[in-house]
């Protein structure tokens, strides 16, 4: 249930997040959410796609340095306390949360179920993915996968 993120080092000018927006959209690639971090001489942007492979080729292409990242992505109700109440269970756990950023959507939860959930989802960065998603589903808290996020 990890999601691979790529994270593309851009120099702080302008136009430059814009250029990389336009090089997914030339290509037919759409952008699920991103989050961008700032210094004074370059930018992390930081995206979700379905097709991160043909993403990641894209950008290498054009001349963009391009990591992949692997995240976890949790589903957090929509109500005061919905965040903390994670990361209750995430501290409490002793994992280290490297960062994280969100984004709201309609999510079917599964293919047997027709329930749909308002939410945010929240995209973390965790320094041990393979145990977050081990304490999280021992806490009864799914990360979602690609299917459920991308559709």
């Amino acid at each position: 249930m990890k999601l691979k993120q790529l994270s593309l080092f851009l120099e702080n000018k302008p136009g430059n997040v814009r250029t990389a927006c336009r090089t997914l959209a030339d290509n037919g690639i759409n952008i699920e959410t991103m989050a961008l971090a700032d210094t004074e001489q370059f930018g992390i942007l930081r995206i979700l796609v379905k097709d991160w492979e043909r993403a990641k080729e894209v950008f290498e292409t054009n001349g963009v340095i391009v990591r992949v990242s692997e995240v976890v992505a949790l589903i957090v109700g929509h109500r005061p306390g919905g965040l903390a109440d994670i990361l209750d269970v995430i501290d409490e756990s002793g994992l280290n949360i490297e960062y994280m950023y969100g984004f709201s959507q309609r999510i079917k939860l599964d293919e047997c179920r027709s329930e749909i959930k308002d939410g945010a989802i929240i995209v973390f960065r965790f320094d041990n993915p393979d145990a977050a998603i081990e304490m999280l589903q021992g806490r009864n808290i799914l990360p979602i996968g690609s299917e459920e996020l991308f559709g």
